[in-house]
């Protein structure tokens, strides 16, 4: 008996190019994006610590009457790794607040006087 000959099975490379081609577009659109959801986090983190900052000072003020510019004052504070935060004390019982982080373009201030986040 002839045996009838069987056809070949896998992908041409026509087909794998196609298939690396789709993945390659993917991966350009996904990216950028992925990038921009990071920054924002890390924004997010920085009014956190802003907010979490001035529930930390009102504490203090209750307890001393008066605001800290020293962030080691205020044991209930902790700050998220990577933010930077400068606090600023004025004679009139208010307080700023600045944070920074190096992933995130903003700046975000904090004032007690207007009421929170500038």
């Amino acid at each position: 008996m002839l045996r009838a000959l069987s056809k070949k099975e896998g992908f041409t490379l026509v087909e794998l190019l196609i298939v690396v081609a789709i993945i390659g577009i993917l991966a350009a659109i996904a990216i950028p994006q992925f990038a921009a959801y990071r920054e924002r986090a890390y924004c997010a983190s920085i009014k956190s610590d802003l907010a979490n900052l001035a529930i930390s000072e009102e504490a203090y003020f209750a307890d001393s009457q008066v605001y800290t510019a020293t962030l080691g004052d205020m044991t209930d504070f902790a700050q998220t790794s990577g933010v930077a935060i400068t606090v600023a004390v004025d004679a009139t019982q208010s307080f700023t607040a600045t944070g920074t982080h190096a992933n995130c373009t903003n700046t975000y201030n904090w004032d007690s006087t207007a009421g929170g986040l500038l």
